[in-house]
């Protein structure tokens, strides 16, 4: 032999005999020899055999290539495909293969919820705005209702507000770094504290309501910064005091001393759990990013202003129904999570715009329906009127729901307006009258919300 020997397709070798196992259908004996020419064509019975092995692999692949990628993962070999299969390549292998298994998409595996709520916490934080109020029961005594209320309420309207700007501030300087937020909070919570109190001294009438604003400014600066920290299990714990005594005021009278005692330890013990709260953070190294504008929290604020004063109102009204509305804002968290849980799946499960808006106006329908109907026996409860107590928690709930999707001004303005209008009807006593001002602004100001939300949020780009 002086020349190189062809090997191409069709060539001299197709004339040589190969050996090859036999593997009988029902019985393989690798003993038996048998004798084929390759040029007869691909082995089906063995290439049935290879589509059934892997045909939940091979049936959703949208190409040959993918098949031919799944056979060389496998470690086929091409003397092998040759030898065994009967074919003169991979790709013709898989080419038979892809035409031979049907085609078959199954679903992709559901994803975990990425906004799956922590019902504890919620449930706790519903708690936590309800227990500060035991403080003014175990105080009754020292204070008087009509003239020291206005002072309380004042400083108390400045917290509010204030607390829900560095709130939002806080946590805008969290992406920055754990030490910003925490630096961030330790110069603003005592900050806004300050503004409370002076905010009453205008109208305390005397030292010992100043001092009452003063430590009612302490505690919600204290308690905001625990909240924002998620420290909820530390608050519950500083006030045990306040939840000690209210306890025992139905069979014991505490006395004076025992009753001003117990408001100011849990007092202490919010101020030092919220420094111990604030120390890890502040001993975490610095990090490098720019302060974001102080502009940016200001709608928050607004926002924190407008609903104190319609809660406000509400409870000038229906003083305990404001207790069911504070109640409420735990399951109001947790509503606002399992609205972008559900919004996320509508997108997964809809394939046009127009169908996941109509999705997403039922995820709002069903969310803000979850919220308002156990607000209904709750209402009856303690003596309100529903139609004041559900526009009222319609407009802070989707309002909270807009902020929390970065859209601040909308929800802002809108209860600006809102308290505004239902405020200049109380105090200057004009139609339809105090009674019916309220539940009409908010009910206007719920619809406008609404509206915001199907516009804002009914788009798949915002929860993408």
């Amino acid at each position: 032999m002086s020349g190189p020997m062809a090997l191409e397709p069709g060539g001299p070798e197709q004339d040589t005999l190969a050996l090859r196992l036999a593997e009988p259908p029902a019985l393989r004996d690798d003993r038996t020899l048998t004798l084929r020419l390759p040029g007869q064509g691909p082995d089906e019975e063995e290439v049935s055999r290879l589509a059934a092995e892997l045909a939940d692999r091979v049936g959703p692949a949208v190409h040959p290539y993918e098949v031919a990628a799944l056979l060389e993962a496998e470690g086929l070999t091409a003397d092998r495909i040759r030898e065994h299969y009967g074919h003169p390549g991979l790709f013709s292998l898989a080419t038979a293969l892809h035409e031979r298994v049907p085609r078959t998409f199954p679903e992709p595996a559901r994803a975990a919820d990425p906004w799956r709520p922590d019902h504890v916490r919620c449930l706790l934080r519903g708690v936590l705005f309800a227990l500060p109020g035991l403080a003014y029961l175990l105080t009754a005594p020292l204070w008087h209702p009509g003239r020291h209320a206005t002072a309380l309420v004042a400083a108390g309207l400045v917290s509010w507000a204030w607390g829900q700007g560095l709130g939002h501030r806080a946590h805008l300087r969290m992406t920055t770094g754990p030490r910003e937020a925490a630096r961030t909070l330790l110069t603003g919570a005592p900050l806004g504290a300050g503004l409370a109190t002076a905010t009453a001294v205008p109208v305390a009438g005397g030292a010992p309501v100043v001092l009452a604003a003063a430590a009612q400014s302490l505690y919600l600066a204290a308690a905001g910064v625990l909240l924002v920290l998620a420290r909820e299990r530390l608050l519950l714990a500083a006030l045990t005091p306040l939840v000690a005594g209210a306890a025992v005021l139905p069979w014991w009278e505490l006395g004076t001393l025992p009753r001003a005692g117990l408001t100011l330890l849990a007092l202490g013990a919010t101020l030092a759990v919220t420094g111990h709260a604030l120390r890890g953070p502040l001993t975490t190294p610095a990090a490098e990013g720019g302060r974001p504008p102080l502009l940016r929290s200001l709608p928050y604020g607004l926002f924190g202003l407008a609903a104190g004063l319609l809660v406000l109102l509400e409870g000038h009204r229906e003083p305990y129904a404001v207790i069911a509305l504070t109640v409420s804002m735990g399951p109001a968290e947790w509503l606002l999570y399992r609205y972008r849980g559900l919004s996320v799946a509508a997108l997964r499960a809809t394939a046009t715009p127009a169908g996941f808006l109509l999705r997403s106006a039922a995820v709002l329908a069903l969310c803000l329906l979850a919220y308002l109907v156990p607000l209904l026996p709750a209402a009856h409860l303690t003596g309100a009127t529903p139609a004041g107590l559900l526009p009222l928690a319609a407009t802070l709930w989707t309002a909270l729901l807009l902020q929390a999707f970065g859209t601040a001004w909308p929800p802002a303005a809108i209860c600006l307006a809102a308290a505004g209008a239902a405020g200049a009807v109380t105090l200057l006593h004009l139609p339809p009258g105090p009674a019916a001002a309220l539940p009409l602004c908010c009910g206007a100001a719920a619809l406008c919300l609404v509206a915001c939300a199907l516009r804002l949020l009914g788009r798949p780009a915002r929860h993408a």
